[in-house]
This record gives structure tokens, sequence and C-alpha cells, in this order.
């Protein structure tokens, strides 16, 4: 939205570096999800660029060449140190709760040419940025402001890893600068990690992006969302999960704009273009937002009710297709979307909460029987399917003419009848409007259900 709002290019870059995390399908992953979502990268893997490639791990070459530019400015140095020598640092430096500094087994403590040899053995090492004591290390954040990190509570980063690959801190700051990139925006965990990338641009001779460090996501009970609370509280992680549940992509998106971002009005529901249009920085909040599955469902339904009708049949019809159910008649698929659009929470409703617009209802709700079923329903109900059964006109109009004719000479209100017909034709008691389901249902069916209910429930309240 950023980008969009600025006239500025979206570019796809995959930071595959950390190959012991390294899984199969996340590129394809990712590359579906922004599809779905509607987000149009400018340049990338898919895309080209000026500045391909656009996997880091095809550009370690560059990566190193820095680093090894970084050690002999004397901004970086080798480490030799073993997995447990460091264990045992920083569990030293936590009993005394200082920063952990690697300057142990390095090439800050020995002579050049025993480095040399070292590295040419091919032992093994890493190398680390070097950290300046007793500095004050300031930038300023869009959403923060002014921030400001004392280096004694940093460590010395590795930026080479022993398997030769960069850490996200070198790899990130080389190619934001290679790639033009002019503003990095990511979550709020990553402010203690700016300080370094601040002293990496400082140490190349190059100029730092603008920052914008975004709030977090909590979840619905507090704390951080993370995979374990996220499934716990049933609430889905990967956008795949949220397609096959049937959200509406743009109400995702909406949806997450909305997580720690306002326009500054009472709107809140856009589409992505209108989002593009309104979003700025400055109305982004510092403080965490929490994750609503409701907030989430709500923004569905309006979303859903935005749509043209072609647009719900073509979102229904892998539902219907589902649960098997064959529609022939696209006129009453349409017809069918167009009666009950307003109440939808998901596009999957209009074959769930709604299937009985395409099939008989196998049962009828236990509470709507008792609180509507009286002991003349089914008489009523009865009369009535004979009175539409010899209509000559089987419309809207005619149905609830005919339905307040009944009333009025039995000397009843008319939700007398309207309930347990409608309890009848769709084995609940709440729906969208009964005189216009009943048109769409059509004669025939009508009169099926109706009979079929009156038999099945008869007088069960005596």
């Amino acid at each position: 939205m950023f980008a969009r709002s600025q006239d500025g290019s979206l570019v796809l870059r995959i930071e595959d570096t950390d190959r012991t995390r390294f899984v199969e399908d996340a590129e394809e992953d990712i590359l579906q999800a922004l599809q779905w979502c509607g987000l149009k990268v400018d340049e990338g893997l898919e895309h080209g660029g000026d500045y391909a490639p656009y996997r880091q791990s095809e550009r370690q070459t560059l990566y190193v060449k820095y680093a090894q530019s970084l050690v002999e400015s004397g901004h970086a140095y080798y480490a030799f140190d073993t997995p447990d020598a460091i264990a045992e640092l920083r569990r030293d430096n936590e009993a005394y709760g200082i920063a952990t500094r690697y300057k142990m087994d390095n090439s800050l403590t020995q002579a050049a040419d025993i480095v040399r040899q070292r590295l040419a053995s091919q032992e093994a090492h890493v190398i680390r940025l070097r950290i300046p004591e007793k500095e004050t290390i300031q930038f300023h954040d869009f959403i923060k402001g002014t921030v400001q990190v004392e280096t004694e509570s940093i460590d010395d980063q590795v930026l080479i890893k022993s398997d030769g690959m960069p850490t996200y801190h070198l790899a990130n700051v080389v190619d934001d600068h290679h790639m033009a990139i002019s503003h990095v925006i990511r979550g709020d965990e990553w402010i203690p990690s700016t300080p370094k990338h601040i002293l990496l641009y400082q140490a190349l001779g190059w100029q730092p992006p603008q920052m914008a460090h975004l709030p977090l996501i909590l979840s619905p009970t507090g704390g951080k969302l993370s995979k374990r609370s996220a499934d716990r509280q049933g609430i889905p992680i990967n956008l795949r999960d949220y397609r096959a549940r049937g959200y509406e992509p743009q109400a995702v998106v909406n949806f997450l704009a909305f997580l720690g971002w306002n326009p500054g009005t009472e709107e809140e529901v856009f589409t992505l273009e209108e989002l593009e249009q309104e979003f700025s920085l400055e109305r982004v909040g510092s403080a965490p937002a929490k994750f609503d599955l409701d907030k989430l469902q709500w923004f569905n339904g309006q979303h859903l009710r935005r749509l043209d009708t072609e647009s719900l049949i073509a979102r229904v019809k892998p539902f219907l297709e589902e649960k098997l159910i064959e529609v022939k008649d696209e006129n009453y698929l349409r017809e069918v979307c167009l009666l009950v659009q307003d109440r939808l929470e998901y596009a999957s409703d209009v074959v769930t909460r709604f299937g009985y617009c395409f099939l008989d209802p196998d049962s009828y709700d236990p509470k709507g029987i008792k609180k509507r079923w009286k002991l003349d329903s089914a008489d009523l109900v009865e009369e009535y399917s004979k009175q539409i059964e010899s209509m000559q006109f089987f419309n809207e109009a005619s149905l609830e003419e005919e339905l307040r004719n009944i009333s009025e000479n039995r000397g009843i209100g008319a939700g007398r009848i309207i309930h347990p017909v409608r309890l009848a034709v769709s084995g609940t008691i709440a729906g969208p409007s009964l005189f216009k389901l009943l048109q769409i249902l059509g004669r025939e069916t009508c009169v099926r259900r109706l009979r079929r209910a009156a038999n099945i429930l008869g007088s069960q309240n005596k």
C-alpha cells in the first residue's frame, strides 16, 4: 500500500540464506498468496528487473565480498570460537546481565599470519560485526520517532555463517542498498537489530533507507500471535487456510490493513485500490493490535455483499461441487445468490446455512419447533399448500396475499402461519424474505415440503 501510495515499485526478494530452515514449497506458497490477495509485484522472481537475481541464496558472492571489505576496514573480524565456547560465554554474561561480546578466539587477538593459516586450512569460522564501545546509535523511525541505543547492549552480530551464507543482517543491508530500496517497513521485533544495520550502512559508506517498524499483532487473549497461540485459538496462520475457509481476499487484506492503521474516519470497508489511495505511514499507530476473528468475519460479509452477482456465483460453485449439488439452471443459482447475499458471512454459507435452497430439509430445528409449531400449525400449513397448489399466478405478491387471506379468514395473526411455513420449507425459523424464497423454490417444491412437514411434525406440541 505504501509503495503504491508513493508511486513506487514493489519488489519481491526471497530471503533464503538460512538453509537449516529451508522449506521446499515456501517460495511457491508466497507467490500464490500474493496473487490470491491481488498484490501485484513489479519486479522479482517472475517479473525480472534491473537487480537480479532476486534470491539471496544466488547472491552469496556479493555478500562475502562486502563482509571481507568490512574485515579489511576493521569493522568486522574472523571468529573461530566453537559453539560450546560461545554457549559458555553466553551463560556467564547472562548471569552478570551484560551483552555477549565474542572477542575470544578471533582475528582481533591473533597475528595476521596465523589468521591467514587458519583460513587457508579451512578451519570453521564466522565473520562478526565489530561493535564500537561506548557509543550511542540513533535513528529516526516513521512510527517510533527517534530511537537511541547504547552499543554496550549490542552483541557482535554474525555477518557470514560457517557455511558461507550471510545472516539476514548483512544480506538485507547489502541488497537494500544495491536494489535502491527507499523504505524498510517491518515488524516491531526488528528494532533491536536496527542499530546493527545502521552501523553496517555507516561502515560501508552508504545512506540508510528510511525505517518504519510496524506494531506487533497480538493474539485475541494477549501476547504475540505465534503459530502455537494461533493454533490453540483456531486462528489460521497460512493464507492457504483462509482461502480454504472461504475468506474473501479483499476482506483479508482490508482486515490486516486495519491492524494498527486507520484512515482517520469512521469508514472501515475498503478495496485494495482504495486502501492504496488512503494509506499513509503517519496513521500507523505504535500500539500492538489484537487479532479478532469476529472482526475478520464481519469484513468478509461486507466484501461479499459488495460483489457483483456473477462474481458471487463463481465463489459459490466450488462449494456446490464439493457437496455434489448439481444446479442445472444457472438463473436459479443467480436468484438464490441475490436472495441471500446480504446475509452471507462466507460464500460457503450459500451451501451450508442456505442449503435448503437446493435440497429438501432432512430435519427441523428443535428450538424452532418448540417456539413456532403450535397445535394448529399442521392444519394451517396443509391449507396453505392447497391454496398455492391452485394459485393462478405463482409469485411473491400472490404468495403473500394467499397467506394473509388464510390468516384473516381464521382470525389469527399472519405470523401464526408465516413461521410454520418457513420451518416447513427450510427447516429453520430465520432467513431471507419468505415469499421471495417460496417464489424461487417453485410451486412443486413448496407444496411437497409443506405437506411433508405437516405430516412429520403433525401436532407435536400437544
